[in-house]
């Protein structure tokens, strides 16, 4: 069976793109942008590159280094090359398998186009059944071909008008980034669930990425985010803008509990100050009497300093996490599965006769929940308080995370302190819904993890998996 790094929600995607007046090593910027996104997908990685008259696109099952080892990296530096886009995927719509790796190519009447895309189209099974119906051919089992086949077919508009009709069909929560060999095109779902921002370098180059740590990694200055329902393009003119859907923001709340990197900003809101004021407003709502506050590392550090500030009681790692543990691993046996968490973490003498307040992002199964509480008593902690800076996750997400099938939701099925019980921690409280909104202070937020409110919908069969558009 195969584990995911400690029971959470798995990573969406993340992409990039970059384009240049004039020639430039894009490829390797991309390697580097696409490196600093690591973090929203570990199963594969790919990127396209042109220089205007050839076409590369290189991808595979993997981390982006080892992907791109030095013989591809040198494979994809053109001569006079000038644009590029990358990804790295986590299978959230089609299995994990090297055709659905991205960026995804076609040959279309609008030349050769490279797509790549973060997060879910809700009404992508329907309306890929409508084009197989009219004869299109499909390579893949992802949502991302369904979009890009979308384009192709209206060959009497230009790809820019052809990509903003397509953005009034599809719905759901979605981040794309497009190039042909003269154009490189990025979009927003009107709701800006999934994330994406644009940088420009001092040699002019433009890039559009995830995450503005992506910036940073290639030496571009933020410029802005790319609006919800907007579709922004730059070529040899240029950055050009079209609002091309009325935009009712409503990003995902999970970029600042825990997917974006705490160095990142999302749609002007610091990710790391977020997550301090997450905790902040948990120990408003969920005090404890305790000696040390202890974060599970590294995603509920944020947190847990801001606990620990508002609380007045100290913070300290009575965790430490192995930097050399694989994100996942084959786990054959039960006593591997519970030596599982034990390759990865290990307490500290910090917990010794301490009254601990143990902070987290979530829980999903709980499973590894109870046996992180289980470690710290056999260091000796002697009562461990389980806090949680998110709701509890009670709905799937449809728009490009995998947070499990309803039924494999333990706070779905399960009471507060029932869930408790299950973990074995003295007390177990998660942060309200208003204090997810006061921490992250900037736009509307998507809480249907929490509550089953999906603000752009949800496929017509409810309980759909991340397989659907498998025939």
């Amino acid at each position: 069976m195969l584990f995911d790094d400690f029971d959470k929600p798995r990573e969406e995607c993340g992409v990039f793109g970059i384009y240049s007046p004039r020639p430039l090593n894009v490829a390797w910027l991309s390697y580097l942008g696409m490196f600093a996104l690591q973090h929203r997908g570990q199963e594969a990685a790919g990127m396209c590159v042109s220089n205007g008259e050839d076409f590369l696109v290189e991808k595979d099952l993997g981390l982006v280094t080892q992907v791109f080892d030095e013989t591809r990296l040198q494979k994809m530096n053109l001569d006079g090359a000038n644009i590029a886009i990358g990804h790295v995927r986590y299978s959230t719509t089609g299995s994990n398998l090297r055709f659905n790796a991205q960026p995804l190519t076609v040959r279309s009447n609008k030349g050769i186009l490279g797509i790549a895309h973060n997060g879910n189209f809700v009404n992508a099974r329907e309306i890929r059944q409508l084009m197989l119906n009219e004869g299109v051919i499909f390579q893949t089992t992802n949502d991302t071909e369904v979009m890009i086949n979308r384009i192709a077919k209206y060959a009497n508009l230009d790809l820019v008008d052809a990509t903003a009709r397509v953005m009034q069909e599809m719905r759901g929560g979605f981040a794309v980034v497009i190039m042909n060999r003269k154009m490189l095109i990025g979009l927003r779902d009107p709701n800006g669930v999934r994330p994406l921002c644009i940088g420009q370098r001092e040699d002019g180059a433009y890039v559009f990425a995830s995450e503005t740590v992506a910036l940073y990694a290639v030496n571009a200055t933020f410029i802005r985010d790319v609006k919800p329902g907007e579709l922004v393009w730059a070529d040899e003119n240029g950055l050009h803008s079209l609002e091309v859907i009325p935009s009712v923001p409503t990003p995902c709340a999970f970029e600042w509990i825990y997917f974006a990197r705490a160095d990142a900003s999302v749609d002007g809101v610091s990710t790391h100050e977020a997550r301090i004021r997450m905790g902040q407003e948990l120990a408003k709502e969920q005090p404890v009497e305790a000696d040390i506050v202890v974060p599970v590392p590294d995603s509920g550090i944020g947190a847990a300093i801001g606990y620990s500030r508002e609380s007045g009681i100290p913070f300290d790692y009575g965790l430490y996490k192995n930097p050399y543990a694989g994100r996942s691993f084959i786990a054959p046996t039960q006593e591997a599965r519970e030596l599982k968490v034990k390759m990865k973490l290990s307490p500290t003498a910090a917990v010794k006769g301490k009254r601990v307040v143990l902070i987290d992002d979530s829980i999903v199964r709980g499973t590894t929940s109870r046996q992180i509480v289980q470690l710290l008593r056999d260091a000796g902690a002697t009562e461990v308080h389980f806090r949680v800076s998110s709701p509890p996750i009670t709905h799937p997400c449809y728009y490009g995370i995998d947070t499990a099938a309803r039924k494999e939701l333990v706070a779905s099925t399960h009471t507060v302190e029932e869930i408790r019980q299950m973990i074995g921690a003295d007390t177990l409280a998660f942060i309200s819904e208003d204090g997810i909104k006061s921490a992250v202070s900037g736009p509307g937020l998507c809480l249907a993890c929490f509550n089953g409110k999906y603000p752009a919908g949800v496929p017509l069969e409810n309980d759909v998996n991340k397989h659907a558009l498998e025939v």
